[in-house]
């Protein structure tokens, strides 16, 4: 994570989670993004008796984006917002287990260069598992109130 601690998956058991998959370059989508997951979040805290909801950052580009990039990113955004990053291998296997796409496009003459990815916000539940996925038209508080009903629903498939 962007304090530079080993994280997994276990690690997020027993918590709400809202998951996006994106770099610290992004020039538009992922602060947008990021922005409104945040005021998510921050419209979920504000209701009594729900239980909290993490937010997470995974990068898209574990090249550019080392533990002191995530934290540097993230501070614009809510403030437990937690990024990780890893090996390439480790982002792959991150990516991958959420069918996420990404490609690095063409570096350009300074050596700067886009990532073409998904951009869609998970919502995992205590269990860990994936419940829903909310796309680019989706606004905060319809997020929002997505999470408020799967809090409300929800029954846990594992043990």
């Amino acid at each position: 994570d962007q304090a530079g601690r080993r994280r997994r998956k276990a690690d997020f058991r027993g918590q709400w989670v809202l998951l996006y998959f994106g770099f610290t370059h992004c020039p538009d989508v992922c602060p947008e993004e990021l922005g409104k997951l945040s005021r998510a979040v921050a419209l979920l805290e504000r209701e009594p008796g729900l239980p909290p909801v993490q937010p997470l950052f995974i990068t898209v580009d574990p090249e550019r984006d080392d533990a002191a990039a995530l934290g540097r990113y993230l501070r614009d955004f809510h403030p437990r917002l937690l990024g990780l990053t890893g090996s390439p291998e480790e982002v792959r296997a991150a990516g991958s287990a959420y069918r996420v796409y990404a490609s690095a496009g063409p570096k350009d003459e300074d050596g700067d260069y886009i990532v073409d990815h998904t951009v869609l916000i998970y919502l995992l539940g205590p269990d860990g598992l994936f419940l829903d996925y909310y796309g680019r038209s989706k606004t905060d508080a319809q997020i929002a109130q997505s999470v408020r009903r799967h809090m409300e629903t929800y029954e846990p498939l594992l043990d």
